[in-house]
């Protein structure tokens, strides 16, 4: 077998390119997709690779079945299918225990059947207003959340897109094809340790934050003020744009209430007398205004003091997570354009577990920041779960935010309204997409393409929706990473390292070398991605099994248990991104938590793979 001082040119230069993509990855330089695209290019340009060899990955199976899934689980979120889990979920007592075994076991369960990145998107608002509701802090129970979809997700084939990518290298380099239960040997034994941790003690170990409501919106009634446009003001008549309000700075005008109207502050809007201009900003930005002629402080409200007094001037709020693939990561919201671009006005930045201290507009977003945004009452419809290229998840923060209703000139509320009827459709159709795949009816691939289409035909999802609910950077992202892989494999840089690896662990055993290569797949998810460390690592362990002469089963699924398992890091998998933001969690709120259950996975999954295969 090779050795790294016997290795060509090719595969110094495949070296260079994996060590550039880990190090840009880590320093977050760019999206993941560009990142990794750019990683190919180089492969390609250099003759490292073949151009069939660099984009066999976008005809890959497991690209056209991640893509499937997506839709297929838009499907069931677009017709509120899961909304009458929520007694089954949410208990009546608030002893973390019972709680925590209450949703994190259905949460496992539904992961493994419709890939638990949807299922986390669906869960976290429901589990946040009922936190609310039951003055329960909302980190006792986003951490659990996500770590029980991630397990769930191991449980079947088709619950995270890692194993769908392990499932399609090994068929595409001709090993025997996993099957869509051999994971759950694994995962459903990890997936019941880890909810049987957290309940008889772990939970202990989970931050107490307070309640869910974040702490950028508790600052809000600190940072808006309000001024009322007086008779004959000399911006009577003008434009916002043209009054010279829209952005002071300081201070930027985020609505206008008109009588019993609450108005969108769109440049254009025209100003009338009365007019109450309601700003996020300093209070020296607001005595600035009060020296404008015309510009007065504004009455106090008929009605009287109101115990929340920004939700009740304000339009509805809501909560938005930005997405890893969002256009908005490494920009600005002015560079952005984010009013005009999504109309809604960002009113404060939370991030990890404290507010963004410099100014909104100017302040560089990252992935994970969770944003209160003011906007009008379809802003959850334009911008949930068909956008999650943009957002994690939108949630309403208070009970104004709703779907609108149907009328004639919104057919698009109409037919929200009329999907929840479509609710047991989309069920049967996400069962029987499985059911044909666990007995064999269909390969996976067709069995979630007909069940994409089918949920398209009976309008469980709208054309439209299918096509924002493919995320397709991720799907980017698995077919780049499949080149990269490629060229870890032909240059012989696969085989190199895993008889350095073998060299250091074969003298101890089998159990020794899954070991090895479970540690190694798993540093790299938590600096990377999951999919990316899964389609680099899975050469080297398909080489090491090759060396051993062991099942190339076992050692596939280390690779796919092992990628999937984030637990240390809010970057590792998206799903702990997801949560970081609405439960307040810090960076080492993960470390802290998660280094128990990493440990737990791999000793359960090692110890069963060695049982039933080497």
């Amino acid at each position: 077998m090779a050795s790294l001082s016997s290795l060509g040119p090719d595969a110094w230069i495949t070296v260079a390119v994996v060590a550039g993509l880990v190090g840009a990855l880590m320093a977050d330089w760019g999206r993941p997709d560009l990142v990794l695209l750019s990683g190919l290019s180089v492969l390609l340009v250099s003759g490292v690779v073949s151009p069939g060899q660099a984009f066999a990955g976008f005809s890959n199976s497991a690209v056209l079945t991640v893509g499937a899934l997506y839709v297929v689980a838009g499907g069931v979120q677009h017709t509120d299918a899961l909304s009458k889990l929520d007694r089954v979920l949410f208990p009546n007592t608030t002893r973390l225990g019972p709680l925590l075994a209450r949703f994190m076991v259905p949460t496992s369960f539904l992961s493994g059947l419709l890939n638990n990145t949807p299922i986390v998107a669906m869960l976290t608002p429901r589990l946040q207003e009922w936190a609310d509701a039951q003055d329960v802090p909302a980190s006792k129970l986003m951490i659990p959340l996500s770590y029980a979809a991630i397990t769930g997700g191991m449980t079947t084939l088709i619950g995270t897109s890692t194993n769908l990518i392990v499932a399609g290298l090994m068929e595409a380099e001709g090993y025997e094809p996993l099957h869509l239960f051999d994971v759950t040997w694994i995962g459903v034994p990890a997936a019941l340790v880890v909810i049987l941790y957290f309940v008889l003690g772990g939970h202990r170990l989970l931050p107490d934050r307070g309640t869910s409501a974040p702490a950028v919106e508790r600052e809000l009634d600190e940072n808006m003020f309000e001024v009322k446009v007086a008779a004959r003001a000399p911006i009577v008549g003008q434009s916002v744009a043209a009054a010279g309000l829209r952005d002071l700075g300081d201070a930027y005008l985020t609505h206008v209430r008109r009588d019993e109207q609450v108005l969108q502050a769109r440049p254009q809007l025209g100003l009338e007398q009365g007019d109450v201009l309601a700003f996020n900003g300093s209070l020296a930005a607001r005595e600035r205004l009060l020296e404008r002629p015309g510009l007065q402080r504004p009455l106090p409200h008929p009605d009287g003091p109101h115990d929340d007094p920004v939700r009740y001037e304000t339009l509805p709020l809501y909560e938005a997570v930005i997405a890893e693939s969002s256009d908005l990561v490494g920009t600005t919201l002015g560079e952005a354009n984010f009013r005009e671009q999504y109309q809604g006005v960002v009113l404060g930045i939370q991030r990890q577990d404290e507010p963004v201290a410099s100014p909104v507009g100017t302040t560089e977003l990252q992935a994970g920041d969770l944003l209160i945004v003011e906007a009008p009452d379809d802003f959850e419809t334009r911008w949930s779960s068909g956008s999650r290229e943009e957002f994690y998840l939108v949630a309403p923060r208070d009970g104004r935010a709703r779907r609108p209703e149907a009328t004639a000139e919104d057919p698009e509320g109409a037919g929200d309204k009329d999907r929840s009827g479509r609710a047991p459709l989309a069920l049967a159709l996400t069962g029987s997409m499985v059911l044909a795949a666990a007995t064999g009816l269909a390969p996976i691939v067709t069995a979630a393409f007909i069940a994409a289409l089918l949920m398209i035909v009976t309008g469980c999802i709208r054309a439209a929706e299918a096509q924002r609910a493919l995320n397709v950077q991720v799907l980017v992202v698995i077919a780049a990473a499949l080149g990269i892989g490629k060229a870890i494999q032909t240059t012989g840089l696969a085989k190199a390292v895993a008889r350095s690896v073998l060299s250091i662990t074969e003298p101890l055993g089998p159990v020794a070398v899954l070991v090895a290569l479970y540690l190694m797949t798993n540093l790299l998810t938590e600096i990377i991605t999951n999919n990316a460390a899964a389609v680099l690592m899975l050469p080297i362990s398909m080489a090491a099994a090759s060396s051993l002469g062991a099942p190339p089963i076992a050692f596939g699924l280390i690779v796919a248990v092992a990628a999937s398992a984030s637990f240390l890091t809010p970057i590792g998998y998206q799903t702990n991104l997801m949560v970081m933001s609405p439960g307040g969690y810090r960076f080492s709120d993960y470390a802290r938590v998660g280094w128990p259950v990493t440990l737990l996975v791999m000793t359960t999954s090692v110890t069963i793979i060695t049982l039933l295969w080497l």
